[in-house]
Parts: structure tokens; C-alpha cells; sequence
């Protein structure tokens, strides 16, 4: 599992999101930066971007993911 493969799978799923992923080992941190956010609470959040990974936390290729879930507004 690299940061890579993560950052595709959520931009696949989170339309015009902008991802960075780091970390390895199992666990990562995922700054997500999408309009998709907007009025959306903090757990809808990232619930949209477990969403784009649970196959993988659920076969124990991904242990860890932190999330940091922003609007562009927020962002900036």
C-alpha cells in the first residue's frame, strides 16, 4: 500500500477532490480538500473518505487513516 494508491482511490471517488497522503507501513494521513464538503459535517466527511478506502482497512491493508477533511474555503 503506498500513498499513491490512496491518494487515486479517494480523487476516484470524491469528485474534484484534492489529496495528499503520507505515511506507509499501514498507516497514513490524507488531507482532503473537495466543494463536496460543503455543509457537510466533520464525520460525513470523512465517512465520504473511508468510503473510498474500506475494502482495504477491511482486508488489513490499511491500518490507519487520519483525516483532515476541508472545503476550499477552508483550505485557504
Amino acid at each position: 500500500m503506498t500513498p499513491e494508491q490512496i491518494q487515486r482511490r479517494i480523487e476516484a471517488h470524491i469528485p474534484e477532490a484534492q489529496v495528499e497522503v503520507e505515511g506507509g507501513e499501514g498507516k497514513f494521513a490524507a488531507r482532503v480538500v473537495a466543494p463536496a464538503f460543503e455543509g457537510l459535517s466533520t464525520l460525513k466527511r470523512h465517512q465520504m473518505v473511508y468510503a473510498a478506502v474500506n475494502d482495504w482497512i477491511a482486508d488489513g491493508s490499511l491500518h490507519a487513516l487520519s483525516i483532515q477533511a476541508l472545503t476550499p474555503d477552508e483550505a485557504n
